[in-house]
């Protein structure tokens, strides 16, 4: 039960960091959800490898967060100076 309930709020978090990338008034806003959105995907990765049992999604979960802190930094410089 407890498990259905973090599932709904990571989906949750998802969705609405999703909609701020869509929506987002700046371009700086839309980076920041899509950095949210890549924190909370990683948090649900993590659930999903405690739910299954399957150390490979902790792996893989590293691995995301990785990648995506340096695709932030990449388009936090892109935003800051352009090309």
């Amino acid at each position: 039960m407890v498990k259905l309930i973090f599932l709904t709020v990571i989906s949750g978090g998802i969705f609405l960091c999703f909609l701020r990338m869509l929506k987002g008034p700046t371009p700086s806003d839309r980076a920041v959800a899509l950095d949210t959105l890549s924190t909370v995907t990683t948090a649900l990765l993590v659930l999903l490898g405690y739910i299954f049992g399957r150390k490979v999604y902790l792996d893989v979960s590293l691995v995301y967060a990785v990648l995506t802190f340096v695709g932030s930094v990449a388009i936090a410089r892109f935003l800051e100076k352009g090309v």
